[in-house]
């Protein structure tokens, strides 16, 4: 970095820091500080990943093997250790010690970076409660796994990557803050996940189409999703598939009701683009060199708001000026393209809520895409979003939609029962025991088909604002992310309807709001290895922009 741009980083730094509160501030001159938020963060991104367990990424965290031609990892003196992998859940796991997995009974083992591409893992919400056992962590082959043979069939489900394959990840958990006990809201696929993220319930099917079988019976009359349906009227949506549309709210019907800026923003959503590979509309495609096929950019079954009649863009309508993304208004009606949040955010247009979607091959959904081109995504959104005056008051929460399978040695709590015929944890129709969550409908005392916590998943927060080299153990799922929207912009409203938004636990100990971070991390794409360390209060730099993606093919 030049010596004047960095004097110039210097003092512009020092000139924030005047700004910041003190440590010795109180809350009540801090909020009058910061406007309307009750944290510094002004901006929240929400990265939402797809089908990876805790152990699948983190497991062996921060113990890398660092074998040569592989990106070497080497943890920082004083790292905090994790609930991972122990030697002995690695040498007599009990997945390989119970027979009933067959061929499938193995340890844990490791995936290098040539395994990047595997294929996807059975995560439908009775699976993994059979997976599960009651707890006993020990069906995972039987019930999830799934592999050619060369890939060690069912025993696949086993495998976990390391900081030489999901690099980027374990340098952000280094410099930043991640958690250990974050769960999957309930238990089952993306579409579940998705929406707990947005609403917290699952219940309250409004309609559907093409039959009933993504979803399961509410125990009243009423439904329950529980699988992967694809949004009625989205005009992406499969004519054949299990369609549905929700009621009740969202967080964004929370979001519009305080004029507050935010979006979904999804790789593929704009129709009007065509890919160098010459697709587009609904068809838009992508080939990664990592998997050698081509995946979908747009899913229409990732995207929750397209769920809801409220929050809903059915025709993929454009915004009508950059100026207007994120605003209420006009025919986008706050869904929008990937691209579009960083136009939006290049122009001094960005929104206090942001929801990031890969486009398909980058979203780390094993089967078609992977953690190499995932970690591409990541870097090139962080990396952007640090290279901005606004990262001051920015927080990007990493999170996951799903555990797609993947073995994970740790049951979290049944904070909500569920006696339906899709449950399975205890015994059939049985997945816990105790309180459980109403419906949308307030006739619906008891929705049955929400039981949860499903299955531990990674979750990250990268901000000035995050501790650093932190491992938080308190116990969060997806829906503690809308907690935190709600508690930061909304005073701690709740959407009520039975969502889980009441019983979420709180992003809080993630963070260090009296003492900012003294560092921002811009990483390599390819590598995930570190590529500059500049104070977080410094200009932008001509390299934080992010790599370029060398195995895209769109």
């Amino acid at each position: 970095m030049p010596q004047k741009l960095l004097v110039s980083a210097l003092a512009a730094g020092l000139c924030l820091l005047a700004a910041l509160p003190s440590a010795r501030a109180d809350h009540a001159e801090f909020q009058h500080r910061h406007g309307a938020t009750a944290t510094p963060i002004k901006h929240v991104v929400v990265i939402f990943q797809e089908n990876v367990s805790f152990d699948h990424y983190f497991g062996t965290y921060p113990l890398a093997l660092n074998p040569a031609g592989e990106p070497a990892f080497h943890a920082r003196p004083g790292t905090p250790a994790v609930n991972g992998l122990t030697a002995d859940l690695l040498t007599r796991n009990p997945n390989f010690l119970n027979t009933l997995n067959g061929a499938g009974a193995l340890n844990p083992f490791r995936l290098g970076r040539d395994q990047a591409a595997t294929a996807d893992q059975d995560h439908d919400y009775t699976a993994e409660q059979v997976a599960f056992d009651g707890g006993k962590m020990d069906l995972f082959p039987a019930a999830t796994g799934n592999g050619s043979a060369d890939e060690g069939g069912k025993g696949l489900v086993m495998g976990y990557y390391d900081g030489n394959t999901v690099t980027a990840l374990w340098n952000y958990a280094q410099r930043f803050a991640m958690s250990d006990n974050s769960y999957g809201t309930t238990f089952g696929p993306s579409t579940p996940g998705a929406i707990n993220l947005v609403s917290g319930q699952t219940n309250g099917i409004a309609q559907t189409l093409n039959g009933t079988g993504d979803e399961t019976s509410d125990g009243h009359g009423g439904l329950t999703l529980v699988g992967d349906a694809d949004p009625i009227g989205d005009v992406c949506s499969s004519p054949t598939r299990n369609q549905v549309q929700m009621s009740g709210r969202n967080i964004g019907d929370l979001l519009n009701a305080a004029h507050l800026s935010w979006g979904w923003f999804e790789g593929g959503f704009d129709l009007g683009h065509t890919n160098a590979n010459g697709s587009t509309g609904c068809k838009r495609s992508t080939l990664s060199d990592v998997t050698g096929a081509p995946a979908p950019d747009y899913i229409p079954h990732h995207q929750p708001f397209q769920y809801y009649a409220s929050t809903a863009n059915p025709s993929h309508a454009r915004p009508s000026s950059v100026a207007m993304i994120g605003h209420a208004g006009d025919a986008a009606n706050h869904q929008y393209d990937l691209e579009d949040f960083f136009a939006a955010v290049r122009a001094g247009n960005f929104p206090a809520v942001s929801f990031l979607k890969a486009s398909g091959y980058q979203d780390g959904h094993a089967g078609y895409s992977d953690p190499l081109d995932e970690q591409a995504f990541l870097v090139r959104v962080t990396n952007f979003l640090q290279s901005r005056p606004e990262w001051r008051d920015t927080a990007v929460v990493i999170a996951y939609d799903d555990s797609d399978g993947w073995y994970d040695h740790q049951i979290g709590p049944i904070v909500n029962a569920s006696q339906g015929s899709a449950d399975a944890l205890d015994a059939d129709g049985q997945c816990g025991s105790g309180a459980i969550l109403p419906g949308v409908d307030p006739a619906v005392t008891q929705a049955m088909g929400r039981c949860g916590y499903g299955p531990r998943l990674p979750l990250l927060v990268i901000s000035p604002w995050a501790k650093t080299n932190y491992v938080d153990h308190a116990v969060t799922d997806q829906s503690s992310v809308l907690r935190f929207i709600e508690d930061n912009w909304l005073g701690g409203q709740r959407l009520g309807q039975g969502s889980f938004d009441v019983r979420a636990g709180a992003l809080d100990g993630l963070f260090d709001f009296r003492r900012p971070h003294p560092q921002r991390l811009f990483l390599r794409s390819d590598s995930g290895q570190p590529l500059l360390q500049l104070p977080w209060w410094g200009a932008a730099d001509e390299h934080a922009d992010g790599a370029g993606d060398s195995r895209r093919h769109g």
